[in-house]
């Protein structure tokens, strides 16, 4: 059984303003602040932030959208094999902010169909039974949620992964309908990261005080060393350029897009 993501049929029609700024580059220079202001007065109320709530980086972009416009949208994907913690840091989040979080699922037919295929925990056997569940899980509701929006945000940092490194702080999202992705912090280091969640008292998935510097679903994430690659407690198994959920791979570009 093969799951088709949900691809919008029609381009978004972008804003001649918008379109001058992207090809000029002139946002490279702009603060993460000001990446974020300008995306929520262009684009709001359908502009969302996209926080899985076990990354540091979501966890600072939500707290400085929220000092920008509380009224910021926040949406997560609950793949149905996320620890307690995470959800845990949830409700802490709402508690804390006052913000309604869009949670959004996959579909039941397809998660039923995956397992009776491959499973509980066959993503270990194969990289495309892994792509297979990443696609089920996640990428598939992602699309479907991306339809209804204009913009999203995302935490991408170009030192996290190989896979990374050519992210641009604002870019059209052709994988997604052609909508405008907003990467506020693409050139952070890890350090200056954690320095914002100090200064600010950011509330963080209590797994990365265990090791987790990324924290996904429960059996694709593990603790790893204070000396080795943050991003290779994800899907460990494989090498770092498979280690992607095809959330943020164009599918028409890299093949699965996993």
């Amino acid at each position: 059984m093969a799951v088709q993501a949900v691809r919008q049929e029609s381009k978004k029609t972008i804003d001649n303003k918008v379109l001058g700024i992207l090809s000029s580059g002139q946002a490279e220079a702009w603060s993460a602040e000001e990446i974020l202001g300008w995306g929520i007065k262009y684009f709001s109320p359908n502009l969302v932030l996209s926080c899985s709530f076990g990354a540091r980086e979501g966890m600072v972009l939500f707290d400085m959208m929220h000092r920008i416009d509380p009224a910021t949208r926040v949406f997560t994907l609950d793949t149905g094999r996320i620890p307690q913690p995470t959800y845990d840091l949830m409700d802490r989040v709402r508690d804390r902010y006052g913000t309604r979080v869009e949670v959004v699922f996959p579909r039941a037919d397809d998660v039923e169909q995956l397992v009776s295929d491959d499973g509980l925990n066959g993503f270990y056997e194969t990289i495309e039974k892994r792509q297979r569940c990443c696609r089920v899980r996640k990428v598939e509701p992602l699309e479907r949620y991306l339809a209804g929006v204009d913009a999203w945000v995302s935490g991408l940092r170009r030192e996290q992964n190989v896979t990374r490194s050519h992210v641009s702080k604002i870019e059209i999202d052709e994988s997604h309908g052609g909508i405008v992705k907003l990467n506020p912090i693409a050139d952070w280091t890890t350090d200056r990261v954690l320095e914002y969640i100090r200064e600010h008292k950011v509330a963080i998935n209590r797994l990365h005080g265990e090791g987790y510097p990324s924290v996904g679903c429960a059996p694709c994430s593990r603790a790893v060393g204070p000396d080795d690659d943050p991003r290779s407690g994800r899907w460990w198994w494989e090498n770092s350029e498979t280690r992607e959920c095809g959330i943020h791979v164009d599918e028409e570009d890299q093949g699965s897009g996993i």
